[in-house]
């Protein structure tokens, strides 16, 4: 009792101070206060419930445990029992040098603080994977004692918006519940750590393996079985025996570049970092550090392919598509294969489209007022376009600037935007051909068709994915797809456009099926606009 009174004394100078009798009335206070305590201090020796007897209580309850325990005791070999049970300190009866025993209370409170900070950030409260700060902290501490080779895999959901659509936010969550449990199981098989760095992007450091095709295959069967959904798509990234010269965080940054190599790429769910694949990606910054300045001096060019209708005595020249070059004035010509997917990826597409549009605009304008010849031209409009909430705005502005009718300029539309988000480019496309432009779906079989999709989706023209004329004329089963869908054309009531026609035995049977026009080498490669002149002045010449 005198002790008790004594360390009351002490502590109550710098902390609030609850006093109980025995260890079973401390249990009572603890379970009773609303409020946390920040520290107990334990007296071995008590009626009802012991020291000890408490502390082994307190190993079983979670709240309890979470309440550091200093000890207090005259007894040397009570001490290291105290500590095996729990206990975070001791302090020695008598209590005559009140200083220490004050800074022990606030080490130790301190030390109970920063660890339940820690552990409040340690694990990522959706997966139960660590979180991204802990998992690299982790990775920095404990490196040096790992002499095995490791490699850094990078792991993305693809579209997974789309499953938070589908499933609503508890069901995406479950998703990402089973992920985190399949890198667990699967991947790192109790060799490794793995974290969840963004809401679908996982990190995650192994022992070196040589199998990761067949194990993310094995994953990817999982994932679908026990999520219901099959058409998940996880795609890795993996850069294989890291390098401990380099910073950690380098790894992972080299093994996303691998990683982001294959998004949308649906013929393969790895790709290995190599030193090519550095050099593409430095190639690729490049390209996004230059665009600007390359829309600016005029490096991207807007070229032009025409389209014939091919019904009737002669082909007749009825319109064109705008194509994008680049000429970079040190990197000299850059492929549209080359840019073009890159851009659409980081969403700085739409800076080329806009481009693209008032320039195409700007060349009818100009080939009207040379020619008094109208050549509608079609331009593209990506899956960022859609979502611009300004694109009537936009397209309206630079059809009144270049005084056109919007029937002038051609929207042409890949079938793909559809797959991301259908009802939004359903109420898109509705609404720009009641203000009069019309609609061009492009590369329509080229994987995502459906009935759903070609019935609902109102478009103006139809263009066949260019794979189709390629292979028409080499086996009977193309030939046929080609018929498929100059048919479904017709049941819509809408012209079909080949493209990639190059010689006259495709035009010949394309105009037997009842394709309606073409374009393709067999006409014209895309030219500049004063190459493509000549076509305007030909059409002009069999007219008279």
């Amino acid at each position: 009792m005198i002790n008790r009174a004594i360390l009351e004394n002490i502590v109550s100078r710098d902390y609030h101070v609850t006093c109980a009798e025995n260890g079973k009335q401390a249990l009572d206070i603890i379970k009773e206060e609303d409020y946390g305590f920040s520290l107990i201090l334990l007296d071995l020796i008590m009626p009802v419930m012991s020291g000890f007897e408490f502390l082994e209580l307190r190993s079983t309850d979670e709240r309890l445990g979470k309440i550091p325990v200093i000890v207090m005791t005259a007894e040397n070999e009570a001490e290291v029992k105290s500590l095996r049970k729990g206990a975070a300190d001791f302090i020695s009866k008598p209590f005559d040098m009140p200083e220490v025993i004050l800074a022990r209370c606030d080490r130790i409170i301190k030390l109970s603080e920063d660890t339940g900070i820690i552990n409040s950030t340690k694990n990522d409260h959706v997966t139960g994977l660590y979180s991204r700060e802990f998992f690299f902290e982790y990775i920095h501490q404990y490196l040096p004692l790992v002499s095995l080779e490791l490699d850094a895999v990078v792991l993305n959901i693809d579209r997974f918006h789309l499953i938070n659509e589908l499933k609503g936010r508890k069901g995406g969550d479950r998703v990402l519940k089973i992920i985190g449990e399949l890198i667990g199981e699967l991947l790192l098989e109790g060799d490794g750590i793995a974290c969840r760095t963004e809401a679908d992007t996982f990190y995650a450091l192994r022992i070196h393996r040589d199998d990761y095709g067949e194990l993310f295959e094995n994953i990817g069967r999982e994932l679908a079985e026990r999520t219901g959904l099959p058409r998940i798509r996880m795609r890795a990234g993996i850069y294989q025996r890291v390098d401990r010269g380099d910073l950690v965080e380098l790894w992972f940054d080299r093994a996303k570049i691998a990683c982001d190599r294959i998004r949308g790429d649906f013929t393969r769910n790895v790709e290995f970092y190599s030193e090519a694949l550095h050099e593409k990606s430095l190639f690729h910054e490049r390209l996004i550090n230059d665009l600007q300045q390359a829309i600016d001096n005029r490096d991207i060019r807007v070229f032009y392919q025409p389209k014939y209708k091919i019904q009737g005595d002669r082909p007749h020249l009825s319109s064109a598509e705008a194509l994008v070059r680049w000429v970079h004035p040190e990197l000299g010509f850059i492929s549209p294969a080359e840019f073009v997917p890159l851009f659409e990826g980081n969403g700085l597409i739409q800076k080329i489209d806009n481009y693209v549009w008032r320039e195409a605009a700007n060349q009818v304008h100009s080939w009207k007022e040379k020619y008094g010849i109208s050549v509608p031209v079609s331009v593209n409009v990506s899956r960022i376009d859609i979502a611009d909430p300004e694109l009537e705005s936009k397209l309206t502005g630079i059809i009144k600037e270049s005084d056109l009718s919007p029937g002038e300029l051609m929207l042409e539309i890949t079938e793909t935007a559809y797959a991301d988000n259908g009802s939004q480019l359903v109420e898109v496309v509705e609404h720009m051909r009641s203000i009069g432009f019309k609609i061009e779906m492009d590369d329509f079989g080229s994987g995502y068709s459906s009935l759903n999709m070609i019935t609902s989706l109102p478009i103006d023209v139809l263009k066949m994915d260019i794979r189709f004329i390629r292979n028409m004329l080499k086996d009977e089963k193309s030939l046929r797809l080609v018929r498929v869908v100059i048919d479904i054309a017709k049941f819509l009531d809408v012209p079909v456009v080949a493209e990639g026609v190059e010689d006259e035995q495709q035009l010949l049977t394309l105009k037997e099926m009842g394709c309606e026009c073409i374009q393709g080498y067999y006409f014209s490669k895309p030219v500049p606009p004063e190459e493509f002149e000549q076509f305007i002045v030909k059409e002009l010449e069999n007219r008279e």
